[in-house]
């Protein structure tokens, strides 16, 4: 799947952040950062991209290997702590966005070869109801 995936059609408060990439990307050509300065993916991001990402069919823009995935984490307060952050697949998302009042979805592009990695987008997903508390007992 491309890298200019299609977005659910309730998300809001959507951040492309292609111009973040470009840049980082033209300072890798001018000179001005080194490979290592944009190639420096953790290995818990390279494994959520083995195990757990999604295919791309665009090829790396750093060592334009096939190796590419994207991984998809989700975070927001309608999570219990131990989900908080996970990534997910996106076909989880819209049924996601169907049951809970509102989280955060984050896109990161990794490569498995040169271990680039970049965020790509992140937007709002959720029924927009506001979030039911549990009185502490």
């Amino acid at each position: 799947m491309s890298g200019r995936r299609r977005l659910h059609d309730s998300a809001r408060g959507v951040i492309d952040y292609a111009l973040a990439r470009r840049a980082a990307l033209a300072g890798l050509r001018s000179g001005r950062l080194r490979q290592h300065d944009v190639c420096d993916a953790q290995p818990y991001l390279l494994r959520a991209a083995r195990f757990h990402g999604e295919r791309s069919t665009d090829p790396c823009p750093v060592c334009r290997a096939e190796s590419m995935s994207t991984v998809t984490y989700t975070y927001g307060d309608c999570f219990r702590a131990e989900v908080n952050g996970r990534a997910r697949a996106t076909r989880e998302l819209a049924e996601l966005a169907g049951q809970l009042p509102e989280f955060t979805v984050f896109v990161v592009e990794v490569c498995l070869a040169c271990k680039w990695n970049h965020l790509r987008t992140s937007y709002v997903l959720g029924t927009g109801e506001p979030l039911k508390r549990r009185a502490r007992s």
